[in-house]
């Protein structure tokens, strides 16, 4: 039986973590379990999740409604695959999806990942230029600040200058650029943002297929909250010039914003809406790219098919799992408790803006940030968190919670408060 340290020895020198130097890792703590909103390490310390798991994990580990589901399907059968085969939790999932997400989009294609299920809305809207007879519009307009995944297409639409993908920037289709929609989710729309992106518009869209965009929230890019308003007026930007309109709702779907989806802050429906993480209640890897019939009809007609087959297309467990995920969330009035979320965090990071480490703090449905002047070292800063007894992972200038939707009032203030701690001393 191997000691705490020699897995954590082992760790360091055989696995290859993301983000993560192989020559100068970042410090790892080994987790023994995990329920509700809390993970016990090796050493039996408990942590507070603020983080959700990269924002998956919205009922909290350990779920016993989505244990027995996937321990029902696993009985049944783990995997099939999705060529010419199909099964039954994949037709509930698909069904729940089309019954929640906005009205146009009626067709579903899963995929293994939220970055995979970004490459599959690419592919898509090249694939039904091409079958319109317009096979030159295969780029994309998208806005900097934006992030959309790690694999080779997704890199392309993330921002190309401050984003985390910027050393491919040789090997990455070249796509248009416009600035990151102005920020301040009740500031007045700013008409010279949408001339920058109507003048794009008019001078590429013989050659542009679609628009992407994080709707509300450019998440990794930043944690920016901007006006939903300006989706509507891009909507109505790309219909002039028949480009279609995808939205990334990866990280914000699934009631993350404070609405069912981030695209319900909106009055417009996009042509293409890929989901994922929270999608299976963070227990599996799972990803949907949503569709209109547009789209989908455009593609197959005269026989057409879409060119993308994962292996592990539809995963009967993935699938059970994200149906019993979404039942929970019908369960409860999602909008009503993300709201209480938000007023928990607002009043608890409050007294990080009185810091003058502290540039801003802001919080919109079930995310809270906390932007400093400088960056943080996640080197140094990971370890505090830890002994403080809480689980967050900060980047750059930003300390951000966005924790498990079953969190308690007393568990979002000792985040909180190891948040005030951490920020308010002098070496940061």
């Amino acid at each position: 039986m191997k000691t705490q340290q020699e897995y954590l020895d082992l760790d360091k020198q055989l696995l290859w973590h993301p983000y993560t130097s192989m020559s100068h890792p970042s410090p790892h703590f080994l987790v023994e379990k995990a329920a509700q909103c809390e993970i016990t390490l090796s050493n039996g310390k408990t942590l507070v999740d603020g983080m959700s798991s990269w924002w998956s994990v919205i009922h909290g580990y350990n779920h016993p409604t989505i244990n027995a589901a996937i321990q029902e399907q696993l009985s049944q059968f783990s995997h099939v695959m999705f060529g010419g085969l199909t099964h039954k939790p994949a037709i509930e999932l698909a069904e729940k999806l089309i019954a929640m997400t906005p009205r146009d989009l009626q067709r579903v294609f899963f995929s293994d990942s939220g970055s995979v299920s970004v490459e599959v809305a690419l592919k898509m809207a090249i694939q039904y230029w091409n079958t319109q007879g317009k096979p030159n519009k295969q780029f994309f307009v998208t806005p900097k600040s934006g992030y959309h995944g790690d694999t080779f297409a997704a890199m392309s639409v993330c921002d190309p200058e401050n984003g985390m993908h910027n050393l491919f920037t040789g090997a990455l289709t070249r796509q248009h650029f416009v600035s990151p929609p102005p920020t301040g989710i009740h500031d007045p729309v700013k008409r010279e943002y949408l001339e920058e992106i109507r003048h794009t518009f008019q001078t590429h869209h013989q050659h542009i297929a679609g628009f992407i965009i994080e709707p509300v929230v450019q998440n990794a890019g930043g944690m920016r909250f901007y006006n939903p308003a300006y989706l509507d007026h891009i909507r109505t930007l790309c219909d002039e010039f028949d480009i279609l309109l995808i939205f990334d709702e990866i990280a914000t779907g699934f009631g993350r914003t404070g609405k069912p989806f981030a695209t319900d802050h909106t009055n417009i429906c996009p042509d293409i809406m890929c989901v994922g993480k929270a999608l299976t209640g963070g227990y599996m890897t799972l990803a949907a790219t949503l569709t209109n019939d547009k789209v989908a009809l455009g593609i197959s007609q005269e026989g057409g098919v879409f060119m993308h087959g994962p292996t592990f297309m539809g995963n009967p467990l993935a699938c059970a799992a994200a149906n019993a995920s979404l039942s929970l969330l019908n369960q409860y009035d999602i909008v009503e408790h993300i709201s209480q979320l938000e007023t928990w965090m607002k009043e608890a990071l409050s007294p990080c803006e009185q810091l003058k480490q502290v540039k801003e703090v802001r919080c919109l449905g079930a995310i809270g940030v906390v932007e400093l002047n400088n960056s943080v070292s996640l080197h140094k800063i990971q370890p505090k968190f830890v002994e403080l007894g809480v689980w967050i992972r900060p980047f750059g200038k930003l300390i951000y919670l966005m924790p498990p939707y079953i969190i308690t009032q007393k568990q979002i203030n000792k985040l909180a408060e190891a948040i005030y701690k951490v920020a308010s001393e002098e070496a940061i």
